[in-house]
């Protein structure tokens, strides 16, 4: 059955004024979801609470915008991954319900703002994350440092995660975000090589893959993190190659999880992903030497962020040991 957290999100986050450019795409129905995938829509005081406070701050968070299956659970703990730089993207992803178009000029003031409500949430760890914006000369590199450089001052016990564009032909731009030095610097491959055109096609793979590879050339104590989507069409030999690609740049943690379409106009799902399945990555990619892997079919890019870069830092700390 259909939770009211999906209906209100369909309401709100449809239509052609939010994404023009898949206006003309023929409907691709949307599967009704197996029993492991539903989810329960939120009723918790603490939902409200989390809800109210980013509404008083004027903050947008990937977790509405994405329409998150998780965001029930995650705002009734209090953890909200909170989005930067605006609501619009200047890419249009086949996959993503973030609204595309021509983005307004950055609010200098969000920062601070993200800042105080990581610091009035009590949060040991956030996760910043934002639209792509290629408009701008340096993609927002400089707004990202800004915000990890006021979430310091404001809750220094805080870690911090960001999960970041590709900065695509924009030099000089992660040199910039990872002089703030962030705890966890994540980048999302999203999905295998041979669907980027259909899937992600503003994107290119060995540029983001190299992305992540120059990260731990810059900084090795910044943890890296990389994500991906299945049940779009991949083979399972093609994601195993993705894992092998991710050691090769020294990728710390892995996160595997199912593709859900936002809208008919969207990516269609090729088909559900078994538990048993993402069991199954799971051990090939701890195998692989990951420090740490997530693949469920629930699991999310900031999906128990706080939980599991705790343990994160626990597997450098007992590898290191072992060494």
């Amino acid at each position: 059955m259909t939770t009211r957290l999906e209906i209100d999100h369909r309401a709100v986050r449809t239509g052609a004024d939010r994404h023009p450019e898949k206006a003309h795409r023929p409907d691709n129905p949307i599967q009704r979801k197996p029993a492991w995938i539903r989810v329960k829509a939120p009723t918790s005081p603490v939902y409200r609470e989390t809800h109210a406070l980013m509404r008083a701050n004027g903050l947008v968070t990937v977790c509405e915008e994405a329409a998150c299956p998780n965001i029930g659970e995650c705002w009734s703990q209090r953890h909200a991954t909170m989005m930067i730089m605006g609501e619009t993207c200047t890419r249009a992803c086949s996959f993503c319900n973030v609204a595309t178009g021509i983005p307004k000029p950055l609010d200098t003031d969000e920062p601070r703002r993200v800042a105080d409500a990581v610091a009035k949430l009590g949060l040991r760890h956030v996760v910043v994350t934002s639209v792509d914006r290629d408009d701008l000369r340096d993609g927002g590199a400089e707004h990202f440092a800004q915000t990890i450089r006021a979430i310091r001052d404001a809750a220094p016990e805080t870690t911090i995660e960001i999960l970041t564009p590709d900065f695509l032909r924009k030099d000089g731009a992660l040199e910039v975000v990872v002089s703030a030095r962030p705890d966890v610097f994540n980048h999302n491959l999203e999905t295998v090589p041979a669907l980027y055109p259909t899937i992600r096609p503003g994107a290119r793979y060995y540029h983001s893959l190299r992305l992540l590879d120059r990260v731990k050339q810059l900084d090795p104590s910044i943890f890296t993190k990389s994500g991906l989507m299945v049940g779009l069409g991949e083979k399972r030999i093609e994601v195993l190659q993705v894992m092998d690609d991710l050691r090769s740049a020294e990728v710390d943690f892995l996160t595997i999880g199912q593709y859900l379409q936002p809208t008919v106009k969207h990516a269609a799902v090729d088909r559900f992903v078994t538990p048993e399945e993402f069991a199954d990555y799971a051990q090939v990619a701890r195998g692989k030497g990951f420090l740490l892997v997530s693949a469920t079919p629930l699991t999310r890019s900031s999906y128990h962020a706080d939980r599991d870069f705790a343990q994160l830092r626990a597997a450098r700390e007992a590898r290191l040991k072992a060494a």
